[in-house]
C-alpha cells in the first residue's frame, strides 16, 4: 500500500515509498562520472529524480516500467519537484496494487460500453451493423477495448480512456449527424466507433501508459486499419466502397499529415469526424489541466502545448 502520491510530495520532505520507473537515463557529470536521471510515476502524475552514488548498481536493473521501491528525500529544481534517490530497488508485481500506479476513468466501463453498443445498434446499414457487432463479439479485443488508453499524455491518458473518448465522440456523431444535409448517419457513427481501435495495441498499460514497439513502428492508425480489414474479410461481400471510405476516415482523422494523418479528410464524414475528435480531445485535456492545478486560483499556469494560460474562476450560468 502506498502512503504518500507524487502530487504529494513536497520539497523537503523525506521518501520511502513505491512507484513506476518510468524512464531512466545514464548521464556524465562533469568530471567524467556517472549520474542517472530517473521519471518515477504513478496514478496521480510523474516526476523527475536523479541518482547521484552508486551509479553501476542501477545500470541494469531495474529497468524502465519496473515496480521499484525508493527511499531520499525531495528538493526543488527549476521550480518543481525533483526526487534525489539514495536507494531504489525492484519490487515484484505481485507485492503492489496496480491501481495505485495507473490513473484510470471515473465512470463505470461496463456502463459505457453498454451504452456504445446501443449506438451501434442503431446503425441501420446492414453491412456496416454487421461489422460493428463483429468487434463487439470479440472477447479478446473487447476486453483491451474496455481498459486501454487514449493517449499517453494529451488526453484521456489512463485505463479506460478510450472507451470513454470513443463513446464520448459517437454521442457527439449522434447529435449532428442530421444537422447538415448529406451525412452518412450510419458511416459517421461507424467510423467514429471505429476511429481509434488500433489504440489496443499501440499503447502498453499493464505497469505503466507508453507506446509498444508496435505503436512506435507501425502507429495505431495503420494498426486500425489492418485490423478493421480483417474483420471486413469475415463478412461476404463487403461492400468496397464502404470498406474504402471508412479507412479514409480512420486514415484522415487526425486532420493533416502535420498531426499524423496520411491524407487530410475529403469526406463530409471525415471532416467531421476529424472536427468532433478534435473537440473531445481537446475538451477533456483542458478539463484534466485544469483539475490538476492549485484549487484555489482563478487561472491555471501555462499550458505549454496549447500556449496559453486557462480561466477557472466563475464565468456566465457557471455556479458554484
Amino acid at each position: 500500500m502506498k502512503n504518500i502520491f507524487v502530487n504529494e510530495l513536497k520539497s523537503g520532505e523525506a521518501v520511502n515509498d513505491n512507484f513506476v520507473l518510468a524512464e531512466k537515463q545514464l548521464s556524465q557529470k562533469k568530471d567524467g562520472g556517472n549520474y542517472m536521471t530517473i521519471v518515477l510515476s504513478d496514478k496521480s502524475g510523474s516526476v523527475k529524480g536523479v541518482l547521484w552514488d552508486n551509479i553501476d548498481d542501477f545500470i541494469e536493473t531495474p529497468a524502465s516500467g519496473d515496480f521499484v521501491n525508493i527511499r531520499g528525500s525531495v528538493s526543488e529544481y527549476r521550480g518543481a519537484p525533483q526526487v534525489v534517490v539514495k536507494y531504489m530497488a525492484p519490487l515484484a508485481p505481485d507485492d503492489i496494487d496496480i491501481t495505485d500506479f495507473l490513473p484510470a476513468t471515473r465512470r463505470d466501463p461496463e456502463s459505457m460500453l453498454s451504452r456504445l453498443k446501443d449506438v451501434s445498434n442503431s446503425v441501420k446499414n446492414r453491412d456496416l451493423n454487421a461489422l460493428l457487432q463483429l468487434f463487439w463479439s470479440d472477447a479478446s479485443f473487447v476486453e483491451k477495448f474496455k481498459i486501454a488508453p487514449a493517449a499517453k499524455k494529451m488526453h484521456h491518458a489512463y485505463l479506460g480512456g478510450l472507451l470513454e473518448h470513443t463513446l464520448s465522440l459517437a454521442l457527439l456523431a449522434e447529435r449532428i449527424a442530421d444537422h447538415y444535409s448529406g451525412i452518412d448517419r450510419d458511416l459517421l457513427l461507424t467510423g467514429a466507433i471505429l476511429h481509434d481501435i488500433g489504440k489496443i495495441k499501440e499503447f502498453v498499460y499493464d505497469r505503466r501508459i507508453d507506446y509498444s514497439d508496435e505503436g512506435r513502428l507501425i502507429n495505431h492508425i495503420v494498426i486500425g486499419v489492418e485490423m478493421l480489414q480483417e474483420k471486413i474479410d469475415a463478412i461476404d461481400a463487403f461492400p468496397e466502397k464502404t470498406a474504402m471510405l471508412l479507412k479514409h476516415m480512420i486514415v484522415s482523422h487526425h486532420g493533416n499529415r502535420e498531426y499524423g494523418s496520411p491524407e487530410p479528410p475529403k469526406t463530409l464524414e471525415a471532416v467531421m469526424l476529424n472536427y468532433l475528435d478534435e473537440i473531445d480531445a481537446k475538451m477533456n485535456g483542458i478539463r484534466e489541466f485544469m483539475e490538476s492545478q492549485t484549487a484555489d486560483e482563478d487561472w491555471t499556469g501555462y499550458h505549454k502545448p496549447l500556449e496559453r494560460f486557462f480561466y477557472k474562476g466563475k464565468t456566465a450560468g457557471r455556479s458554484e
